[in-house]
């Protein structure tokens, strides 16, 4: 597959997990990717070199996306290299604990914000210019189930910038549409081969939530990755404002 082929792409948390899955898929099928990482710099730097070995242009890059500085310092890593952007996936996302209403601490409030929300905005804008010089881009936001249902036990927070980021996308798509940026978003149930289930998921609620599925398994990180794939490569598409469920069937929007 080559139907990227050219094209100039951004993975935010793209050192580990579903965003290293996107990275590999992406260049898969022919882009040039910019792997941006938090601490997963070993992976990204040698996943980074193995792409340009095969003749892709591609650089890992290491910034803290919860603070407008560090944003500033990756979108001017960016522009350094390349004066359009074609895809922007924005993976960057962590559940960080799990923290109920009743024993919320504001430091912790705004570190889960600043972490899956603020990152969001901050990386969209700070890379428009570039999105808009390319004539018809594509923006993936990834979001989560946790973001339609809620979310299990102590993730309350983290639920709600997911759901944040649902509504985000739609008003971008609006947004956006004049200057050919699509904005779409896909929202992941269980997906094993990830740091989050691997950190806050214990093995007995994994297998209970699979027993629930109807497909009766869990996702990949490549299932997620195909479909940022699928909406990336839509550039002249109609689809904008659409949040793609990969769940296995335990919720239908």
């Amino acid at each position: 597959m080559n139907r990227l082929t050219g094209k100039n792409a951004l993975v935010t948390g793209g050192g580990s997990g579903i965003g290293l899955a996107i990275v590999k898929e992406l260049a898969s099928q022919g882009a040039n990717v910019i792997i941006h990482y938090h601490r997963s710099g070993d992976t990204a730097k040698a996943v980074s070199e193995e792409l340009r070995s095969r003749g892709l242009d591609s650089q890992a890059a290491q910034a803290d996306l919860s603070s407008e500085q560090g944003v500033a310092a990756l979108a001017s890593f960016v522009a350094s290299r390349w004066d359009h952007l074609d895809v922007l996936v924005n993976n960057t996302g962590d559940l960080i604990a799990r923290q109920s209403l009743e024993q919320l601490d504001m430091e912790y409030y705004r570190k889960v914000m600043a972490v899956n929300l603020d990152s969001n905005v901050l990386v969209t804008k700070a890379m428009l210019s570039l999105l808009k010089n390319a004539g018809s881009s594509s923006v993936v936001n990834l979001s989560s189930l946790a973001g339609r249902k809620g979310g299990h036990g102590g993730s309350v927070f983290y639920a709600t910038t997911k759901g944040a980021i649902l509504t985000l996308t739609r008003a971008l798509s609006t947004e956006l549409a004049p200057y050919g940026v699509r904005v779409n978003a896909v929202a992941p149930g269980l997906i094993l081969g990830s740091s989050f289930h691997a950190i806050h998921s214990t093995e007995e609620s994994k297998q209970a939530t699979i027993a629930q599925i109807p497909l009766k398994r869990a996702g990949s990180c490549e299932d997620v990755a195909r479909a940022v794939a699928f909406f990336a490569g839509e550039y002249d598409g109609f689809i904008t404002g659409a949040t793609l469920d990969i769940n296995g069937g335990i919720y239908m929007a």
